[in-house]
């Protein structure tokens, strides 16, 4: 993962439960919205295959992780079929200690002040604030007072009606799931209306 890269468009798609023969129209719909970084999360079906898949079908145009990554296991098989960054809902020391002697992007989850504070003094890459849809964007205000300099990636609520907000309060980054790749959507094919979705949110960096 090219992390300068990423904070020039710094969104997060997360693919949780998709099949392996939705991949290629839903890879190639992505690419054509602008989205460059997705995670693929360990609890799908098949994740690690779906992940290796990707990056055969993105060319080398998209970052992808792997997600709710909660255990050793989960990561070195995730690190072997591919996976460039690390995402998960929480901390998990082994993971993350792993993650930093590699060089590895890395994103654990935290809530509480102490848990955000704690995460970011391991060197991670970016806190994921999960879910932040419970305090929403006020809660990154007022944490950015006492943590200026901690890095925030909003997850879980941020649609592109509040995402502008997320921002002007502290987020450094967000990410976004099932409101954008909706299992309906998935199902039917209407690979379009997933394209219309994620474009919605990338209007904010144009």
């Amino acid at each position: 993962m090219d992390i300068k890269r990423f904070k020039k468009k710094p969104l997060m798609g997360i693919l949780r439960g998709i099949e392996s023969g939705s991949l290629g129209p839903l890879i190639e719909t992505i690419l054509l919205s602008g989205l460059e970084t997705i995670e693929i999360t360990m609890n799908t079906k098949n994740a690690p295959q779906l992940i290796r898949q990707a990056q055969k079908l993105s060319r080398g145009k998209l970052m992808i992780g792997a997600g709710t990554v909660l255990s050793m296991d989960n990561l070195i098989t995730a690190l072997d079929y591919g996976a460039t960054f690390i995402v998960m809902p929480v901390f998990v020391k082994e993971v993350i200690g792993y993650c930093l002697k590699k060089r590895i992007p890395v994103f654990p989850g935290a809530l509480s002040p102490q848990e955000i504070y704690n995460a970011w003094n391991e060197g991670v890459t970016m806190v994921k604030v999960f879910p932040a849809k419970v305090f929403g964007p006020d809660y990154f205000n007022e944490l950015k007072g006492p943590f200026n300099d901690i890095e925030l990636l909003a997850c879980g609520g941020v649609t592109p009606e509040n995402l502008k907000e997320y921002f002007a309060s502290g987020a450094s980054a967000v990410a976004f799931g099932s409101n954008v790749f909706k299992k309906a959507w998935l199902e039917a094919g209407s690979f379009e209306s997933i394209g219309q979705e994620i474009k919605k949110y990338l209007t904010f960096f144009k």
